[in-house]
């Protein structure tokens, strides 16, 4: 299965599928110095190890991951995050406010707006509360194309992330997309979520009144 979801200008977007959760797994590669960055260590650390040996077809350098970034808390997200950390030694990044659950040291803490910045490219991360306390985004903002935003459990085709029915949370949320990502990208920006397909900011902004009514 090839695994390479975006060739854009300057990186390369892997994606693989993990676990029986459907967990994503991404991977973007610097195409000109082989930085990589890794998003959500989920599961399947031989998989993982294979998506990281594909993506060295996506540089002439020598391809290095640099950063392990969690997109939030949940058990789903972090089953191979420990034994990657301990396989490669690299650092880790995540929400400053689902950092203490993580089950490893986390070097580099994530507030909304904050860069993260590797050699070749850099993504910006934005805090959506709501379906964890800690739970970000990253956003990558092609030079020659649209953004791309790794949303975790906060985004998806068809609404906003569980919220266990909880008002409050579910308010937090909404409020967060809508005006941290809606109100910000345009209707081209490509939404990679934690599980399953991706879509974009346009194909659901018609549906954010429909979401905040129904309330989930």
């Amino acid at each position: 299965m090839d695994t390479l979801i975006h060739n854009l200008q300057d990186i390369s977007i892997r994606r693989i599928s993990v676990s029986e959760m459907d967990n994503n797994v991404y991977l973007l590669t610097a195409k000109e110095s082989g930085a990589q960055l890794l998003i959500d260590a989920a599961d399947d650390l031989p998989a993982i190890q294979a998506l990281l040996q594909d993506a060295a077809a996506d540089t002439a350098a020598t391809p290095k991951l640099e950063l392990i970034a969690t997109t939030h808390q949940h058990w789903d997200h972090v089953r191979a995050l420990p034994a990657l950390v301990e396989a490669t030694g690299v650092r880790t990044a995540a929400g400053t406010d689902d950092a203490p659950e993580l089950p490893v040291k986390v070097d580099v803490l994530l507030d909304h707006g904050d860069a993260v910045t590797l050699d070749g490219f850099g993504l910006t991360a934005v805090h959506l509360r709501g379906h964890t306390p800690g739970s970000v985004a990253l956003v990558y903002q092609d030079p020659d194309g649209p953004a791309h935003i790794f949303s975790g459990d906060s985004l998806f085709p068809g609404g906003v992330g569980n919220t266990q029915k909880d008002p409050g949370r579910f308010d937090r949320l909404i409020t967060d997309v809508s005006e941290r990502l809606f109100d910000v990208y345009p209707d081209d920006t490509v939404v990679h979520p934690g599980h399953g397909q991706p879509t974009t900011l346009g194909a659901e902004r018609p549906h954010l009144q429909e979401w905040r009514a129904r309330g989930w």
